[in-house]
Protein backbone atom coordinates (compact mmCIF):
# COMPACT_ATOMS: atom_id res chain seq x y z
CA UNK A 1 0.00 0.00 0.00
CA UNK A 2 1.27 3.33 -0.36
CA UNK A 3 2.91 5.81 2.41
CA UNK A 4 0.41 6.02 5.31
CA UNK A 5 -0.86 10.10 5.41
CA UNK A 6 0.51 10.31 9.08
CA UNK A 7 3.67 8.70 7.81
CA UNK A 8 3.96 11.42 5.05
CA UNK A 9 3.21 14.55 7.21
CA UNK A 10 5.84 13.42 9.58
CA UNK A 11 8.37 13.13 6.61
CA UNK A 12 7.69 16.49 4.78
CA UNK A 13 8.43 17.91 8.51
CA UNK A 14 11.39 16.13 8.88
CA UNK A 15 13.00 17.40 5.78
CA UNK A 16 13.37 20.32 6.61
CA UNK A 17 16.31 19.44 8.93
CA UNK A 18 19.71 18.27 7.85
CA UNK A 19 18.77 14.29 8.05
CA UNK A 20 20.11 13.83 5.08
CA UNK A 21 23.75 14.83 5.85
CA UNK A 22 23.89 13.33 9.49
CA UNK A 23 26.77 11.55 8.20
CA UNK A 24 29.05 14.64 7.83
CA UNK A 25 28.63 15.73 11.59
CA UNK A 26 29.80 14.93 14.64
CA UNK A 27 28.22 12.47 17.14
CA UNK A 28 27.71 15.00 19.58
CA UNK A 29 26.16 17.43 16.92
CA UNK A 30 23.58 15.18 16.63
CA UNK A 31 22.85 14.40 20.06
CA UNK A 32 22.39 17.95 20.57
CA UNK A 33 19.80 17.86 17.13
CA UNK A 34 18.06 14.80 18.70
CA UNK A 35 17.55 16.45 22.23
CA UNK A 36 16.01 20.07 20.56
CA UNK A 37 14.11 17.89 18.23
CA UNK A 38 12.61 16.42 21.24
CA UNK A 39 10.16 19.32 21.76
CA UNK A 40 7.84 17.51 18.49
CA UNK A 41 7.64 14.67 19.99
CA UNK A 42 3.95 14.56 22.13
CA UNK A 43 3.57 14.48 25.74
CA UNK A 44 4.19 10.97 26.71
CA UNK A 45 1.13 9.06 28.20
CA UNK A 46 1.07 9.73 32.04
CA UNK A 47 2.11 6.58 34.19
CA UNK A 48 1.51 6.30 37.77
CA UNK A 49 5.63 6.41 39.24
CA UNK A 50 8.52 7.55 36.76
CA UNK A 51 11.43 7.93 38.66
CA UNK A 52 15.09 7.34 37.40
CA UNK A 53 18.02 5.67 39.42
CA UNK A 54 21.53 4.63 39.48
CA UNK A 55 21.97 1.11 39.75
CA UNK A 56 25.36 -0.73 40.28
CA UNK A 57 25.57 -3.84 37.71
CA UNK A 58 28.28 -5.79 37.06
CA UNK A 59 29.81 -3.48 34.48
CA UNK A 60 29.30 -0.40 36.80
CA UNK A 61 26.90 2.24 37.58
CA UNK A 62 24.14 2.42 34.96
CA UNK A 63 21.21 4.96 34.96
CA UNK A 64 17.95 3.05 34.21
CA UNK A 65 14.34 5.08 34.17
CA UNK A 66 11.81 3.03 35.88
CA UNK A 67 7.94 2.90 34.89
CA UNK A 68 5.19 1.52 37.36
CA UNK A 69 1.59 1.59 35.92
CA UNK A 70 -0.04 0.59 39.25
CA UNK A 71 2.75 0.88 42.26
CA UNK A 72 0.59 -0.91 44.85
CA UNK A 73 0.75 -4.62 42.64
CA UNK A 74 3.69 -6.68 41.79
CA UNK A 75 4.04 -6.72 38.05
CA UNK A 76 5.85 -8.29 35.18
CA UNK A 77 9.00 -6.20 34.02
CA UNK A 78 9.64 -4.88 30.79
CA UNK A 79 13.75 -3.91 30.47
CA UNK A 80 13.75 -1.63 27.83
CA UNK A 81 16.86 -0.48 25.38
CA UNK A 82 16.49 2.14 23.08
CA UNK A 83 17.30 2.56 19.78
CA UNK A 84 19.61 5.19 17.88
CA UNK A 85 22.27 2.97 15.98
CA UNK A 86 24.55 2.17 19.14
CA UNK A 87 25.72 6.12 18.60
CA UNK A 88 22.71 8.04 19.63
CA UNK A 89 19.54 8.47 21.92
CA UNK A 90 18.79 8.17 25.70
CA UNK A 91 16.06 8.01 28.38
CA UNK A 92 14.81 11.27 26.95
CA UNK A 93 14.22 10.41 22.81
CA UNK A 94 12.49 7.42 23.99
CA UNK A 95 10.90 8.52 26.96
CA UNK A 96 7.39 8.46 25.07
CA UNK A 97 7.61 4.95 23.86
CA UNK A 98 8.89 3.32 27.34
CA UNK A 99 5.59 5.10 28.65
CA UNK A 100 3.09 4.08 25.87
CA UNK A 101 4.81 0.33 26.56
CA UNK A 102 4.21 0.76 30.26
CA UNK A 103 0.51 1.80 29.88
CA UNK A 104 -0.45 -0.83 27.33
CA UNK A 105 0.85 -3.74 28.75
CA UNK A 106 0.52 -2.76 32.27
CA UNK A 107 4.00 -4.35 33.44
CA UNK A 108 6.92 -2.34 34.91
CA UNK A 109 9.36 -0.72 32.01
CA UNK A 110 12.65 -0.50 33.50
CA UNK A 111 14.51 1.56 30.53
CA UNK A 112 18.25 1.42 30.34
CA UNK A 113 20.94 4.22 29.22
CA UNK A 114 23.84 1.74 27.89
CA UNK A 115 26.79 3.40 26.81
CA UNK A 116 27.28 4.79 23.15
CA UNK A 117 29.66 4.56 20.47
CA UNK A 118 32.10 5.87 19.68
CA UNK A 119 33.22 6.90 22.74
CA UNK A 120 32.00 2.85 23.83
CA UNK A 121 32.01 0.72 21.39
CA UNK A 122 31.01 -3.04 20.48
CA UNK A 123 31.10 -4.99 23.05
CA UNK A 124 30.29 -2.46 25.59
CA UNK A 125 26.61 -1.86 24.81
CA UNK A 126 25.94 -5.64 24.82
CA UNK A 127 27.88 -6.18 28.52
CA UNK A 128 25.98 -3.05 29.83
CA UNK A 129 22.42 -4.50 28.13
CA UNK A 130 22.88 -7.97 30.03
CA UNK A 131 24.42 -6.47 32.92
CA UNK A 132 21.40 -4.67 33.50
CA UNK A 133 18.84 -6.94 32.72
CA UNK A 134 20.58 -9.14 35.08
CA UNK A 135 20.44 -6.65 37.96
CA UNK A 136 16.92 -6.33 36.55
CA UNK A 137 16.02 -10.13 37.54
CA UNK A 138 18.06 -10.27 41.05
CA UNK A 139 16.24 -6.77 42.49
CA UNK A 140 13.23 -7.17 40.94
CA UNK A 141 11.31 -6.80 43.98
CA UNK A 142 12.65 -3.09 44.65
CA UNK A 143 10.87 -1.94 41.74
CA UNK A 144 7.69 -3.35 42.28
CA UNK A 145 7.97 -6.22 39.80
CA UNK A 146 8.43 -9.73 39.22
CA UNK A 147 12.06 -10.81 38.27
CA UNK A 148 10.28 -13.99 37.02
CA UNK A 149 7.99 -12.82 34.47
CA UNK A 150 10.76 -10.19 32.70
CA UNK A 151 11.07 -9.81 29.18
CA UNK A 152 13.34 -7.45 26.94
CA UNK A 153 12.26 -5.04 24.69
CA UNK A 154 14.18 -2.41 22.21
CA UNK A 155 13.85 -0.61 18.95
CA UNK A 156 15.79 -0.61 16.23
CA UNK A 157 19.76 -1.44 17.66
CA UNK A 158 17.77 -1.56 21.15
CA UNK A 159 16.21 -4.46 19.24
CA UNK A 160 19.41 -5.52 18.54
CA UNK A 161 20.43 -5.56 21.77
CA UNK A 162 17.47 -7.28 23.12
CA UNK A 163 17.79 -10.38 20.84
CA UNK A 164 21.46 -10.47 21.96
CA UNK A 165 20.55 -10.14 25.11
CA UNK A 166 18.34 -12.96 25.31
CA UNK A 167 21.57 -15.04 23.24
CA UNK A 168 23.66 -14.06 25.77
CA UNK A 169 21.21 -15.21 28.43
CA UNK A 170 20.40 -18.88 27.08
CA UNK A 171 24.27 -19.52 27.08
CA UNK A 172 24.80 -18.26 30.36
CA UNK A 173 21.76 -20.02 31.89
CA UNK A 174 20.27 -17.22 33.11
CA UNK A 175 18.57 -14.47 33.83
CA UNK A 176 15.96 -16.63 32.50
CA UNK A 177 13.83 -14.30 29.87
CA UNK A 178 10.09 -15.14 28.91
CA UNK A 179 9.78 -12.97 25.98
CA UNK A 180 11.52 -10.24 23.29
CA UNK A 181 9.75 -7.78 21.84
CA UNK A 182 11.88 -6.93 19.16
CA UNK A 183 10.82 -3.60 17.19
CA UNK A 184 12.11 -3.28 13.97
CA UNK A 185 15.05 -4.63 15.12
CA UNK A 186 18.68 -4.30 13.60
CA UNK A 187 19.68 -7.69 13.35
CA UNK A 188 22.00 -7.63 9.92
CA UNK A 189 25.10 -5.81 9.41
CA UNK A 190 26.48 -7.01 6.33
CA UNK A 191 23.35 -4.42 4.70
CA UNK A 192 22.79 -6.83 1.93
CA UNK A 193 19.04 -7.66 1.56
CA UNK A 194 16.59 -6.29 -0.56
CA UNK A 195 14.95 -3.40 2.01
CA UNK A 196 18.42 -2.02 3.47
CA UNK A 197 19.17 -0.99 -0.27
CA UNK A 198 15.70 -0.21 -2.09
CA UNK A 199 15.12 1.92 1.06
CA UNK A 200 18.22 3.55 1.50
CA UNK A 201 17.76 7.34 1.70
CA UNK A 202 14.19 7.30 1.23
CA UNK A 203 10.87 7.15 3.78
CA UNK A 204 13.26 8.65 6.31
CA UNK A 205 15.74 5.81 6.40
CA UNK A 206 19.49 6.81 6.84
CA UNK A 207 21.16 6.75 3.65
CA UNK A 208 24.48 4.22 2.82
CA UNK A 209 26.65 6.76 4.10
CA UNK A 210 24.37 7.08 7.64
CA UNK A 211 24.65 3.26 7.59
CA UNK A 212 28.35 3.20 7.30
CA UNK A 213 28.72 5.90 9.43
CA UNK A 214 26.83 4.22 12.33
CA UNK A 215 28.84 0.56 11.84
CA UNK A 216 32.11 2.23 11.85
CA UNK A 217 31.51 4.22 14.94
CA UNK A 218 29.52 1.28 16.92
CA UNK A 219 32.40 -1.59 15.77
CA UNK A 220 35.68 -0.22 14.62
CA UNK A 221 36.40 -3.22 13.31
CA UNK A 222 34.15 -4.38 10.30
CA UNK A 223 35.40 -7.92 10.66
CA UNK A 224 33.05 -7.87 13.48
CA UNK A 225 29.65 -7.34 11.35
CA UNK A 226 29.19 -11.23 11.13
CA UNK A 227 29.91 -11.66 14.82
CA UNK A 228 26.12 -13.00 16.11
CA UNK A 229 26.50 -10.56 19.17
CA UNK A 230 26.63 -7.76 16.50
CA UNK A 231 23.92 -9.52 13.56
CA UNK A 232 21.84 -12.34 15.54
CA UNK A 233 20.42 -13.01 12.17
CA UNK A 234 23.81 -14.83 11.75
CA UNK A 235 23.75 -16.58 15.06
CA UNK A 236 24.83 -20.39 14.20
CA UNK A 237 21.77 -21.82 16.85
CA UNK A 238 18.86 -20.09 17.64
CA UNK A 239 17.11 -22.90 19.41
CA UNK A 240 16.14 -22.38 23.32
CA UNK A 241 15.69 -18.72 22.87
CA UNK A 242 12.57 -17.50 24.56
CA UNK A 243 8.99 -16.56 22.49
CA UNK A 244 9.38 -13.58 20.38
CA UNK A 245 7.20 -10.85 18.56
CA UNK A 246 8.56 -8.56 15.96
CA UNK A 247 7.72 -5.71 14.47
CA UNK A 248 8.42 -4.41 11.14
CA UNK A 249 7.25 -1.81 9.29
CA UNK A 250 7.12 -1.60 5.06
CA UNK A 251 8.81 1.11 4.32
CA UNK A 252 11.82 0.90 6.80
CA UNK A 253 14.99 -0.66 5.74
CA UNK A 254 15.22 -2.89 8.62
CA UNK A 255 12.10 -4.84 7.88
CA UNK A 256 13.54 -7.00 5.64
CA UNK A 257 16.01 -8.46 8.24
CA UNK A 258 13.52 -8.17 11.42
CA UNK A 259 11.74 -10.31 9.35
CA UNK A 260 13.85 -13.20 7.96
CA UNK A 261 14.88 -13.37 12.02
CA UNK A 262 11.14 -13.79 12.68
CA UNK A 263 11.90 -17.14 10.03
CA UNK A 264 14.36 -18.45 11.32
CA UNK A 265 13.50 -18.57 15.27
CA UNK A 266 10.39 -20.54 13.69
CA UNK A 267 12.48 -22.99 11.88
CA UNK A 268 14.64 -23.08 15.27
CA UNK A 269 11.67 -24.01 16.74
CA UNK A 270 10.81 -20.44 18.95
CA UNK A 271 7.26 -19.11 19.25
CA UNK A 272 6.92 -16.58 17.41
CA UNK A 273 4.75 -13.74 16.18
CA UNK A 274 5.76 -11.14 13.66
CA UNK A 275 3.91 -8.36 12.36
CA UNK A 276 4.27 -5.86 9.50
CA UNK A 277 2.68 -2.24 9.66
CA UNK A 278 2.02 -1.66 6.03
CA UNK A 279 2.35 2.17 5.00
CA UNK A 280 4.52 2.73 8.45
CA UNK A 281 8.33 4.27 8.06
CA UNK A 282 11.24 3.21 10.56
CA UNK A 283 10.67 4.63 14.33
CA UNK A 284 7.04 5.06 13.59
CA UNK A 285 6.19 3.67 17.06
CA UNK A 286 7.66 7.17 18.67
CA UNK A 287 5.23 8.79 16.92
CA UNK A 288 1.31 9.43 17.79
CA UNK A 289 0.22 6.86 14.59
CA UNK A 290 -2.80 5.31 14.51
CA UNK A 291 -0.47 2.35 13.68
CA UNK A 292 1.78 3.08 16.57
CA UNK A 293 -1.73 2.44 18.67
CA UNK A 294 -2.41 -0.81 17.02
CA UNK A 295 1.38 -2.05 17.15
CA UNK A 296 1.15 -1.66 21.43
CA UNK A 297 -2.38 -3.58 21.32
CA UNK A 298 -0.36 -6.11 18.93
CA UNK A 299 2.85 -6.35 21.51
CA UNK A 300 0.53 -6.24 24.50
CA UNK A 301 -1.44 -9.51 23.08
CA UNK A 302 1.59 -11.19 22.25
CA UNK A 303 3.50 -11.07 25.87
CA UNK A 304 0.48 -11.81 27.77
CA UNK A 305 0.79 -15.28 27.77
CA UNK A 306 4.14 -15.21 29.04
CA UNK A 307 4.01 -12.31 31.13
CA UNK A 308 0.90 -12.87 32.90
CA UNK A 309 0.36 -16.45 33.10
CA UNK A 310 -1.39 -17.86 35.94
Amino acid sequence: MPLHPQAQAHLDRLAATRFSDMHTLAPDAIRQGMRRMLAALPPGAPVASVADRRIDSAVGPLDVRIYHPSPRQVLPVIVFFHGGGFVLGDLDTHDGLARSLAVATQAVVVSVAYPLAPEHRFPAGVDAAFAATAWVAEHAAQLGADGHRLAVAGDSAGGNLAAVVALKARDAAGPRIAHQLLIYPDVDFRRINTSIQAYAGQYGNIGREMQHWFMDHYLGDAALKTHALVSPLLAGDLRGLPPAHIVTAEFDALRDEGEAYGERLREAGVPVSVKRYDGMIHEFMRWPFDATREALADATRALRPTLFAA
